[in-house]
């Protein structure tokens, strides 16, 4: 969750949250339904028991870079994107991490398909869990699961 970084806001983020309180009559960036990020917000919304309060004060965009120009522009007064793409925006902050087990894993999945002909596709594969892009990774805020 993430809001205007100059707003003096918090958000005890948790079961039955007070959102639609929050929003004092604002809207809520997010993604739309149609790409990942918002099938995860509403997922997290409906689990926290919140998905009520909101599902009809959104501000759906279509993507998450647009639902957090939104924030980030003051158009909105929270906004849910992932905290990576929060952590490169300096005019947002983040005001609440949703727990993980209020929506499905969040996995960017890599493979190399069995008809690939080049020969660097493994190679590439292998080096993007190498420990010193790993560590990239973390530092930018993601977990790298071996494969």
């Amino acid at each position: 969750m993430i809001a205007p970084a100059k707003a003096d806001v918090s958000l005890a983020m948790g079961w039955k949250m007070p959102i639609g309180r929050a929003l004092a009559g604002g809207r809520l960036a997010v993604a739309g339904p149609d790409v990942p990020a918002g099938r995860y917000a509403q997922a997290s919304l409906t689990k926290l028991g919140v998905w009520d309060q909101v599902k009809d004060h959104l501000a759906q965009a279509q993507n998450v870079r647009a639902a957090l120009a939104f924030v980030a522009r003051g158009e909105a007064p929270f906004g849910i994107v992932y905290d990576t793409d929060a952590m490169t925006e300096p005019a947002v902050k983040i005001v609440g991490l949703f727990p993980d087990a209020s929506h499905p894993p969040i996995i960017y999945p890599g493979a190399v398909l069995t008809g690939a002909t080049s020969p660097n596709a493994k190679s590439f594969l292998d080096g993007l869990t190498s420990p010193q892009e790993a560590a990239a990774f973390r530092k930018a805020g993601f977990r790298v699961l071996r494969h």
